[in-house]
């Protein structure tokens, strides 16, 4: 979270070994995970330093790893990567993924849809308010047509008339979905017509495709409703 409840005059092992007492466990245990925790994420130079002399990424990793001393079943996180550099950022992504396999269940929200599609399984999409989407990453994906992307070197022919109305230019080449016939009778097409194929790629429409396709409809559909 934004607003982080740390004391400030604990160091940062005391303030992991604390919120991990407040589940709970002892003290000294705490103590020799938060040690190791924070060795993991190299912050070993501050295991003895006061809260308030640590940066505000430093900060945000230490309340983290407060909430995962005690390896608990059940994460949950409120846009764990505000506040996180880069580098940390990967860490984190690494400590969610170790947590994971151990058998916990990490619940968290984000406004950085790379995060999820990395992370996650399954995804919760919210448009006004709603749920507009829940169940796995591919089936939010599979919601979108593949991706063709079309370079050839002779731009006009019979070839043109097995390419969608709606393909759009995209510097030399034309990028469209592809049909629902699919790629099969698309290549035919264009060897027989004559296209001259230099480049010819098919791409899954990513997370962030699909959260922008839903959205969209829950924003059309509520438009509606009114």
């Amino acid at each position: 979270p934004e607003e982080r409840g740390l004391y400030p005059s604990m160091t940062a092992k005391e303030a992991i070994a604390f919120m991990g007492h407040l589940r709970n466990l002892p003290l000294d245990i705490g103590r020799e995970r938060g040690v190791e925790l924070l060795k993991h994420h190299d912050l070993h130079e501050w295991i003895n330093r006061p809260i308030r002399s640590l940066s505000k990424g430093m900060a945000q990793t230490v309340q983290l790893l407060g909430t995962i001393v005690h390896r608990p079943k059940l994460i949950v996180f409120d846009e764990p990567f505000s506040g996180l550099d880069a580098i940390n950022q990967g860490k984190l992504e690494d400590l969610i993924r170790g947590e994971a396999a151990k058998g916990a269940t990490v619940i968290f929200s984000t406004h950085v849809i790379a995060h999820a599609e990395r992370l996650c399984e399954e995804v919760a999409i919210i448009a006004g308010g709603k749920v507009a989407f829940s169940g796995p990453v591919d089936t939010a994906r599979e919601r979108l047509r593949p991706i063709v992307h079309l370079k050839t070197r002779n731009p006009d022919g019979p070839w043109r008339a097995a390419i969608p109305k709606n393909a759009r230019m995209n510097g030399n080449g034309l990028v469209f979905e592809l049909p629902e016939s699919g790629p099969e009778p698309l290549l035919k097409a264009l060897i027989d017509g004559n296209a001259g194929i230099e480049t010819l790629s098919i791409e899954r429409p990513g997370l962030h495709d699909a959260f922008v396709d839903i959205a969209g409809e829950a924003a059309a559909a509520a438009m509606e409703e009114r």
